[in-house]
Order: structure tokens, then C-alpha cells, then sequence
């Protein structure tokens, strides 16, 4: 199976060939659980997201890799961040590609849809806020959650 690397700030990592814009999708319920993937090819949890297609908008891309991820329909109501961190390195082992990281975090509202996994995701569930913590993330994605939770944040970009 294909898998995923993620490098942070680390001297092995390989040198990155691409930079592909990219969105995460933030969606929180009425009772403040984040909806969250356990991604098939690493096995952490990750907000549902990829890459953007040619020919559509950023939104269109969250609103389609939400439900081929999650099943859950939702709509995007604005941007919270872009992170294009040069250190953030991510392998995909199936091609070689490594790419630089470059993700537009947005924030969506459910509005339909019932949670099931995909070929991208193994498990697909609403995460209390309480358990992020003891879920296997990697640190670029716990990053863009924690700056969500924060009250005071603005638009984060680097």
C-alpha cells in the first residue's frame, strides 16, 4: 500500500520536487466535536482535506474532499489559514513525490450526511475536544486545530 510520510524540520528528509495547494476542512457540531479522519495511508488522524483540482475554487475542493472522505456534506464559510512551512515535508511513497507542505485550513458547517469511512479513511468519527490530545497526529495538523481553538486568533499564515 501507498503510504505517507510526514518530515518536520528533519535533516532526513527528502528534498521536495512539488507544491500542490491544498485544503483542510475544520468542522465542529453543536455539541463542539471536531470532525476527524484516521487516514489510511499512515494511520493518524487528520481533518479531512487534498489537494485542489484544476478547475475548481478552494471551496469546491473542501466541500468535495469532505464527503469523498467523510460522507458528511457541509458548506465552507471562511478561511482560517495557510500554512506553507518549507520544513514540512510530505513523502508519498507510490510516486516519490515529496511536497512541500502549502494548506488552506477553512472552516465549514455540516449540513448533511452520515459519517463513513473511504478509501482515505479508516475511521471517520466527531472528536470531543477533550481526546485531540490522545490522537496520533501529526504536528503540522495539530497545529491548525490548535490555532482554531484559540479564541483570540486571527488569519494564521507562514
Amino acid at each position: 500500500m501507498a503510504r505517507r510520510i510526514d518530515y518536520y524540520d528533519d535533516p532526513n528528509a527528502p528534498a521536495a520536487n512539488s507544491m500542490v495547494p491544498s485544503v483542510n476542512v475544520i468542522i465542529e457540531n453543536d455539541a463542539g466535536e471536531i470532525l476527524m479522519i484516521e487516514r489510511s495511508d499512515n494511520g493518524n488522524w487528520a481533518l479531512p482535506g487534498g489537494a485542489i483540482d484544476l478547475g475548481e475554487s478552494m471551496s469546491q475542493a473542501g466541500v468535495r474532499e469532505t464527503k469523498e472522505e467523510t460522507g458528511i456534506d457541509c458548506e465552507i464559510l471562511e478561511v482560517l489559514g495557510i500554512y506553507t512551512d518549507p520544513k514540512h515535508i510530505i513523502l508519498y511513497t507510490s510516486n516519490g513525490e515529496a511536497r512541500q507542505e502549502f494548506s488552506i485550513l477553512l472552516r465549514g458547517r455540516a449540513t448533511g450526511g452520515v459519517p463513513m469511512p473511504s478509501t482515505e479513511s479508516t475511521r471517520v468519527r466527531w472528536v470531543p475536544r477533550a481526546e485531540l490530545d490522545a490522537l496520533p497526529m501529526n504536528a503540522t495538523m495539530r497545529r491548525r486545530i490548535a490555532q482554531y481553538l484559540e479564541p483570540s486568533a486571527t488569519l494564521y499564515f507562514d
